[in-house]
């Protein structure tokens, strides 16, 4: 399974900001959509991303404030990313190599979505539920074998 098929059934909503975006206001949107990550773009291009990870660490070297931050002075200015074409299991030990929950997938240059640790775990589940299913099915068809006349 690639990377596609999870952005194929996960859909092609994406959340992004701009890099001069208030903390604040990065949080508001995240906590309205229930959201774990934001994409940081800046003309059209990826420049960072900010997930729950940052801003908490913001939050504990501000004394728990949030401030007039903007999202370019607290956002993962680096971050991995993965492509379409990228097989799920690679991607998996990306996600756990890295540490991250959250991976931009790039087609290019240009940003195809985001994928989590939840999407991830979830296409998996679901791929291995069918396969157990289908073999459940063959199991249950197996033919008969027929008595020998010794």
């Amino acid at each position: 399974m690639k990377v596609r098929e999870i952005l194929r059934v996960k859909g092609n909503t994406l959340y992004t900001v701009n890099p001069d975006t208030p903390v604040a206001q990065a949080v508001s949107t995240m906590a309205e959509l229930d959201i774990g990550s934001l994409v940081v773009m800046n003309h059209g291009r990826l420049t960072g991303m900010l997930t729950f990870r940052e801003v908490l660490k913001h939050l504990h070297d501000n004394d728990g404030a949030v401030g007039a931050a903007k999202i370019s002075a607290v956002m993962n200015s680096k971050p991995v990313t993965a492509t379409p074409e990228t097989e799920i299991n690679d991607l998996r030990r990306m996600m756990l190599e890295e540490h991250v929950r959250y991976m931009p997938i790039l087609d290019g240059d240009t940003l195809a979505g985001v994928v989590s640790f939840y999407d991830v775990a979830k296409a998996v589940l679901e791929e291995q539920a069918f396969e157990n299913k289908m073999l459940k099915a063959y199991i249950r068809d197996w033919p008969a074998e027929e008595a020998s006349d010794s």
